[in-house]
């Protein structure tokens, strides 16, 4: 066989059918790529001379390509460039299943032009959407579980504690100013913030309780100052009407009632002197301080008050070296008013009362103790108390007003010292006082 004939054998051979060379129609089952390597495109070519060709035994592709009709083609082969355009159409294939195609003419001007289209089943691109769009949404609920579980716990941590001083401030705003915002919730700006309206919450209280406190003072102090003046006035005005009455006239009479209206005129003198020294220490308290011994203070007053004792037996436990920064007058002042009232409160005859003076670090302790009747228990909180009397008789007896013990106290915290009171009922009472002393 000559090689022509070979060649034609050869050519002739793809279209024989043979058993090594299955015809074009089962490619699909030859094991070889799709020309595109996607089984869901197509490529159909239509001319006007030709007709509609389509590739789907080279392509290998799954369905036919759809097919419009020729006057279709024909308009876009009139207007069609031969660039792609970004133009598309939804076709039905012959077996029914929907494609996107898109269009390009081919060929030189001069010749006959033909249309390529190519179109893609958009049933895989339907799925693909949907699996993006599951993806998306499954993505979307994880993204929103994930930012809630992270975002919850910061939320109510901060929330919470809001509400709660929310809640707070309104139980402040209806008058309860005991209530505090609560400083241990978790979240650090918020407690510091808690922490600031509670000082502000706390100063307002104790301004508010202190004003309370400073109006039913005042509202006792003018009621007691009231009072006080007004017995010795009455009995000044009594003896007075007596005299006017003729009582003057006989001089054993008139002798008495001025002396009682002098006494009550020193008594009226006395209690205006408190109160304006009260006053004084009050406001802005002027203390003449100088260094000196406290005992040499003590030792000046000797003679007074064994004198104002009387019958009473005085001891002094005075240890010398005790110094200070003092003012003197106002000391004299203190032990005064302290030894007065241990001479009220004993027996004129078996009364005993003892003054020591004694250093502790850097305090020095004045003790005025006496055998006297004492002091009940409910009474001591309020024997500092302005016009407050455990025994009312019996100290206006000895012409007093209530007011020795309270400036006995304003002078000694004026002195950046402290006064209290230990007292049992038929045992006697010890006031004792300490005062800042200087340490060499």
């Amino acid at each position: 066989m000559d090689a022509s004939g070979m060649n034609s054998g050869e050519a002739g051979s793809p279209d024989t059918g043979s058993p090594g060379n299955p015809p074009p129609g089962n490619l699909r089952n030859t094991g070889r790529r799709p020309l595109l390597l996607d089984a869901h495109t197509t490529i159909a070519v239509y001319s006007a001379d030709r007709g509609f060709k389509d590739f789907q035994e080279e392509t290998l592709s799954d369905s036919p390509a759809p097919r419009l009709t020729d006057a279709e083609y024909n308009d876009l082969l009139q207007h069609t460039t031969d660039k792609a355009n970004g133009g598309y159409r939804l076709m039905a294939a012959p077996d029914g299943s929907e494609h996107l195609a898109v269009f390009m003419n081919l060929g030189k001007p001069q010749e006959a032009r033909m249309l390529l289209q190519m179109s893609v089943s958009t049933g895989p691109l339907k799925d693909v959407i949907m699996q993006q769009l599951l993806i998306f949404a499954a993505l979307s609920v994880v993204a929103l579980l994930a930012g809630l579980l992270l975002y919850l716990p910061a939320l109510r941590k901060t929330l919470v504690p809001l509400s709660n001083m929310g809640e707070a401030a309104e139980i402040i705003d209806a008058g309860n100013l005991s209530e505090r915002f609560p400083v241990h919730q978790g979240q650090t700006e918020i407690d510091k913030l808690s922490r600031s309206f509670n000082g502000m919450l706390e100063r307002l209280e104790i301004s508010f309780h202190n004003e309370r406190e400073a109006k039913e003072q005042m509202r006792r102090f003018a009621a007691d100052a009231s009072h006080e003046l007004r017995t010795p006035l009455t009995s000044i005005h009594g003896f007075l009407e007596v005299l006017l009455r003729g009582a003057a006239d006989n001089r054993e009479q008139l002798m008495g009632a001025l002396t009682s209206m002098h006494g009550e005129s020193k008594r009226i003198n006395k209690l205006v002197e408190d109160l304006l020294l009260l006053a004084r220490m009050d406001g802005a308290p002027q203390l003449n301080i100088k260094g000196m011994m406290l005992g040499e203070i003590i030792a000046e007053m000797q003679p007074q008050l064994l004198m104002l004792a009387g019958d009473r037996r005085v001891t002094f436990d005075i240890p010398p070296g005790i110094r200070g920064m003092y003012d003197p007058d106002k000391l004299k002042q203190v032990i005064l008013n302290l030894f007065h009232n241990a001479v009220q409160h004993t027996d004129a005859d078996k009364g005993t009362i003892h003054i020591s003076l004694t250093a502790r670090g850097t305090e020095a302790e004045l003790a005025v103790r006496d055998n006297g009747s004492g002091i009940a228990a409910e009474h001591i909180p309020h024997v500092f108390e302005r016009f407050y009397r455990s025994d009312s008789s019996r100290t206006r007896k000895y012409g007093g007003s209530g007011l020795g013990l309270s400036i006995t106290k304003s002078i000694v915290d004026a002195h950046h010292g402290g006064i209290r009171v230990e007292s049992r009922p038929g045992e006697g009472t010890t006031f004792r006082v300490t005062l800042p002393r200087s340490v060499e």
